[in-house]
């Protein structure tokens, strides 16, 4: 930094102001200064801004890493592939990525299995100055010992420490109005519904929607999923389209997936078998990934703001950051319904 002062013929109060708020040096000294610090190669420490301000300028994100391998796969061989292919954990870290850079701060990633959730903990809660973390990441107990020290912002599931900021999307009220029109607005009755892991609060918000959705229509309300995947993944989606067709039982007249993979997955297994979608069995999901809108036919889906979820938990933890002793709040973004050819609608 000195020499990049000297150099410039500036201050290193000014060299400073030049990386830390930049508005607030005139644009020619500004220019000048990162000329010189071109030439020389100069980088600003950020362990030794952290060491002067306590602070990493870093925030962090924890998820596990369930990816699809399918989706993988399309992405390997289909250089145009990525957008499409673009799964809830990609979009969250896109909107992460945006509100992140406009407060200044970098955003460090730890998306892993192996070690088990503690271990995502322990790599990310050191390195930041504060963290949001996916639901059924970490445990209760690890989260309520971290947030005393550093600001954590859960997104999606229910809110399980009370202290801590929370964001959650409508998952009952958007599945409650697509299973109304699916019943309502198509005629349909016969409705299977395929969740997830009892334990994945997203699949199990939206089977209570599905079930008010019948209730409200006077249809049987089932007590559990007709069908429930290890992993909501494309192929998972697959075998559960199999397995329905398969059935004794008389053929469902919509197959209700908990997320778009499932239903994308089941969109090809249907077409495989020869049965047409919409005209044979209807067939919905859920999170409005851009692929939705691409498979053909393209999939009613319910849209929900995946990218916001990343915007709105570095808001919170920027406003946690600047008064730490403000009441914890608690958002649930609203979803909406998109109508689309796989229900008939296209």
């Amino acid at each position: 930094m000195y020499d990049v002062a000297e150099r410039s013929g500036v201050s290193i109060a000014t060299v400073s102001r030049v990386y830390r708020n930049p508005d607030s040096v005139r644009a020619g000294t500004r220019e000048r200064v990162l000329e010189a610090a071109r030439e020389l190669g100069y980088v600003p420490s950020g362990n030794a801004r952290g060491l002067a301000s306590r602070t990493t300028g870093v925030l962090g994100l924890c998820f596990p890493d369930y990816a699809d391998p399918e989706a993988e796969a399309d992405a390997e061989t289909d250089s145009g592939a990525d957008d499409a292919a673009m799964l809830y954990s990609d979009q969250i870290i896109r909107g992460m990525e945006r509100a992140a850079r406009r407060h200044g701060y970098a955003l460090l990633i730890a998306a892993s299995l192996q070690g088990g959730p503690e271990s995502l903990v322990a790599k990310v809660a050191g390195r930041v100055d504060g963290f949001a973390v996916l639901a059924q990441t970490v445990p209760t107990e690890d989260l309520d010992v971290i947030s005393r020290r550093l600001p954590v912002v859960m997104l999606a599931g229910p809110r399980e420490i009370d202290h801590l900021d929370h964001i959650v999307v409508a998952n009952a009220a958007g599945e409650r109005e697509l299973a109304r029109h699916l019943i309502e607005d198509h005629g349909l009755r016969r409705l299977a519904f395929v969740g997830g892991d009892p334990e994945s609060p997203d699949a199990e918000a939206r089977f209570r929607g599905f079930r008010d959705a019948c209730r409200d229509a006077g249809l049987p309300v089932p007590d559990a999923p007709d069908l429930r995947t290890g992993m909501m993944t494309r192929a998972e989606g697959a075998r559960a389209a199999e397995t329905l067709l398969d059935r004794g039982a008389e053929r469902p007249e919509a197959m209700v997936f908990a997320n778009d993979q499932m239903a994308v997955g089941a969109l090809r297994a249907l077409e495989r078998r020869g049965v047409r979608v919409p005209e044979d069995i209807a067939v919905t999901g859920f999170d409005g990934i851009p692929l939705s809108r691409i498979v053909r036919p393209s999939l009613t889906t319910v849209r929900q703001p995946i990218r916001q979820l990343g915007e709105q938990a570095v808001e919170l933890l920027v406003q946690r950051l600047a008064d730490p002793s403000r009441d914890p709040v608690s958002l649930e973004l609203p979803v909406a319904l998109a109508r689309r050819a796989s229900c008939g609608c296209g």
